[in-house]
């Protein structure tokens, strides 16, 4: 643990943010990081709490150990500690920025409202162990002489592939866009995650072997047939890009778009790339002097509210048909699950108009263009209130309701029959595997992440690849030391 009396010591504290006047002037990272006496205080405030649930299926999915490094930080031994990190976490750099963190949710301190700092402090070790050149490739000593192919380079695709280079095993990744990342770098802004963290992490992969053939569209300029004939063992980690079907009236108009290529396009406009790209509209979508409205209530609605605003959007409103939730949960009642309360994103504190409890009931325009979105208040059951409808006046509205499944133009497309696909209560698909061996119905093929299991974290999709790796292993070799 931290320092033994340090949780009735030392308040939390939080990295700041630049103003978000400054911030909505670019798409860079705003958080202001701590120094590290301040990220060494804010770690010894962990406590010896018996049974540390942030660690637990409750708080941690990768099962970060985080009263272990927590100390270590506190003790100014920032080499044991990225060890200690990378032990069940590949990519702390990643979770440290975009995690909701829910084990700062299941922390013993939460029930004081308090809980303490778990992701400044991971994203610190994981940033000082850069600046201190402790990031190194970690190539096999052994090769084992198998090939394992993974398709999709989403954060399942390069935790596998990292677990299983480092296993001995010829690795090939195949990404149908220009540059690794998947939705890591082309759907999360960088004012949320700058490119440059996964470029890092490519090249240290690279340096243990991993090959990388970007622009390969597997399923349709590269068949499955071809590929599993080239290699001993197939992950499909292709990601849950099929975004929910909204069933709203006038979606038809021009002006309204899912969230998800509006994203892409301004992702790919940073990184200095053709805003055309495979599967995603290539018109221009720009939200400067206009009236936005974002339907839905998540991360990703969240992430167009803040690319809006840096556009130079006039006004952003969100609508959530969820009603609006308390300010604080009850404690004894959730804790230490994740907790349904309020909460205001940084995107939305920088200026946008929330309604809740109000569901949309069509796009209104003329000469097929948007010029309006039509609502109404619900009921505790999601039910129109008569005589409640108003018109938010919209030039440009996204439709972040959530994905559905895998897209279905490629590796299923090609498999047609063979592969066998589930459906959840929602009508979304997902391609069959269970979380214990990650096989899917066709022999050789594995399948992880959110093609697995529906849209989830990204700490969840490291968790599946490291899993995935290591039902790989074992199966091309008959036993294994990767951990589980």
């Amino acid at each position: 643990m931290g320092k033994v009396t340090g949780f009735m010591e030392i308040d939390r504290q939080l990295a700041k943010y630049q103003p978000a006047s400054d911030r909505i002037r670019h798409f860079r990272e705003f958080t202001i990081p701590m120094s590290d006496p301040e990220v060494q205080k804010q770690a010894a405030r962990c406590m010896d709490c018996g049974i540390p649930y942030c660690h637990g299926p409750t708080g941690c999915p990768v099962h970060n150990q985080i009263p272990d490094w927590n100390d270590l930080v506190y003790n100014g031994n920032w080499d044991e500690a990225i060890r200690n990190l990378h032990s069940t976490n590949n990519f702390p750099e990643f979770t440290g920025r975009i995690c909701p963190a829910p084990c700062e949710e299941a922390c013993t301190l939460n029930l004081e409202d308090a809980p303490v700092t778990i992701k400044t402090v991971e994203q610190a070790i994981a940033d000082k162990a850069y600046e201190m050149g402790y990031i190194v490739p970690q190539p096999a000593t052994v090769k084992s002489g198998k090939s394992v192919a993974i398709i999709g380079s989403g954060p399942a695709g390069m935790a596998a592939a990292q677990q299983l280079a480092r296993a001995g095993h010829t690795v090939h990744v195949y990404e149908r866009e220009s540059k690794p990342g998947g939705l890591l770098r082309y759907g999360i802004p960088d004012f949320k995650m700058e490119k440059n963290f996964i470029d890092r992490r490519v090249e240290q992969m690279k340096g243990e072997g991993v090959t990388f053939h970007c622009g390969v569209n597997v399923g349709v300029n590269k068949t499955m047939e071809a590929l599993q004939a080239e290699h001993d063992a197939v992950l499909y980690c292709g990601g849950a890009e099929k975004p929910r079907d909204a069933g709203i009236p006038g979606v038809e108009f021009a002006g309204v778009h899912d969230a998800m290529p509006y994203l892409v396009q301004q992702n790919r406009r940073v990184g200095r790339e053709n805003i055309d790209s495979v599967g995603w509209p290539s018109d221009p979508i720009l939200a400067g002097g206009k009236h936005i409205v974002v339907v839905g209530g998540g991360d990703t609605a969240s992430d167009c509210v803040g690319t809006a605003f840096r556009q130079g959007a006039v006004k952003v409103t969100q609508l959530d048909i969820r009603p609006m939730p308390p300010e604080k949960e009850d404690k004894l009642s959730v804790w230490p699950f994740w907790a349904t309360k309020m909460r205001t994103s940084s995107s939305q504190a920088e200026g946008a108009v929330r309604e809740f409890q109000v569901a949309t009931l069509e796009f209104v325009g003329e000469d097929g263009v948007l010029t309006g979105v039509k609502c109404c208040q619900v009921d505790e059951r999601r039910k129109p209130i008569a005589g409640t409808e108003f018109v938010i006046k919209a030039d440009l509205a996204f439709i972040a309701i959530g994905f559905s499944g895998p897209g279905e133009d490629s590796v299923l497309k090609d498999m047609g029959e063979k592969l066998v696909i589930g459906k959840d209560r929602r009508g979304g698909t997902f391609v069959t595997a269970n979380d214990k061996d990650y096989k899917t119905s066709v022999e050789g093929l594995w399948a992880a992440g959110d093609v697995r299991r529906g849209q989830s974290l990204v700490v969840w999709a490291i968790r599946e690849g490291r899993q995935a790796a290591r039902a790989i292993d074992e199966a091309l070799m008959g036993s294994t030391v990767l951990p589980r």
